[in-house]
């Protein structure tokens, strides 16, 4: 007798075992392993160092040339290369696959603790680095507009609020900035009366460096009671700049509105993004090296809606690019039967 004679003549036991068969499949499949994958993603760190009004020139000699011989010291160093811009310096160190990326930071940081005495004083803050390759696309790209409020005070929520919050979900590597225009205020001067009051450029400078601080003021102390003496000098808004006091001639003042004025304005007004034809401000997001696309995505998404209450109703946050669409499709036809 034959295998299948079994089968043919006891039809119900075989209707049971193929549907048992049939459910256990249907149990395992959620459960189905894609350890085996390989690890294709080089652990990468980015450094990136400011030092404002600095040439490429300058910037290449005094900040990433001694960062790089530090970098150069950590083992496991596979490729480095950085790029010295006006003003800017960014240094991306590749990995072996072997190496961990958090033990790598840690080297890193380490690396930067150790140039901090080979860097300018001036620099407005140490570099930072980021657990990101800049050669990866971005997996979702956000738009910010606003009908109603200025493009300033829009990147300030989107700096300070929405990309604070997304830097911190599980798995987003890095979240840049596009189009920023940082508030700001500009002094304007006429040369021509600046020259006439027998100052320069540099002297006037030197005053408005100093015109706005945060700085303890001191206490005033009684034989009974000690009084903290509070008074913030930071200057915020223009207006108030005019009225600042730049220097005396024949015994008056010379304020800003004298020589020139002050405006409201951008940081880089050279900077600008567009979302269907509007000024937006665009949020990058990448994600952390090994870190799930999808699942990345998703909790991104599901934030939006609570960061939504965080800022203006005015402000609208649209979804320009979302890399996972592609995927999604392709793992949907390969489970289509």
């Amino acid at each position: 007798m034959s295998i299948s004679a079994l089968f043919i003549l006891r039809p119900i036991a075989t209707s049971l075992l193929m549907a048992a068969i049939l459910l256990v499949g249907a149990a395992a499949y959620p459960l189905l392993p894609v350890a085996p994958l390989p690890q294709v993603d080089f652990p990468t760190i980015q450094v990136t160092a400011q030092l404002p009004g600095a040439s490429p020139e300058t910037m290449a000699s005094a900040v990433t040339q001694p960062l790089e011989r530090q970098f150069g010291q950590i083992p496991g160093v596979t490729q480095m290369t950085s790029s010295s811009t006006l003003g800017n310096s960014a240094i991306t160190i590749q990995f072996d696959l072997a190496r961990n990326i958090d033990g790598a930071a840690q080297d890193v940081q380490t690396a930067i603790n150790a140039a901090g005495g080979q860097l300018p004083t001036n620099l407005p803050s140490p570099p930072t680095y980021r657990k990101v390759n800049p050669a990866d696309s971005p997996i979702l790209v956000l738009a910010a507009t606003s009908d109603a409020l200025p493009l300033t005070l829009v990147d300030d929520y989107v700096e300070n609020v929405l990309a604070q919050h997304l830097s911190q979900i599980t798995g987003v590597g890095l979240v840049t900035i596009g189009g920023q225009q940082k508030p700001s205020v500009r002094i304007q001067l006429d040369p021509a009366k600046v020259a006439s009051l027998g100052l320069s450029l540099e002297d006037i400078r030197s005053v408005l460096m100093t015109a706005t601080t945060d700085s303890p003021k001191g206490s005033i102390d009684g034989s009974t009671r000690s009084f903290t003496i509070y008074d913030n000098d930071q200057v915020l808004e223009a207006a108030p700049w005019n009225n600042v006091v730049i220097a005396y001639s024949n015994g008056a003042p010379v304020r800003i509105r004298d020589i020139g004025r002050a405006v409201d304005a951008a940081e880089n007004n050279k900077s600008a993004a567009f979302s269907n034809d509007k000024r937006a401000i665009m949020l990058a997001v990448f994600k952390l090296p090994s870190a799930n696309v999808i699942g990345t995505v998703d909790l991104v998404k599901a934030s939006l809606a609570q960061l939504h209450d965080a800022i203006p109703a005015s402000i609208k946050i649209d979804v320009l690019s979302d890399r996972t669409q592609t995927i999604r499709a392709s793992v949907a036809d390969v489970q289509s039967p």
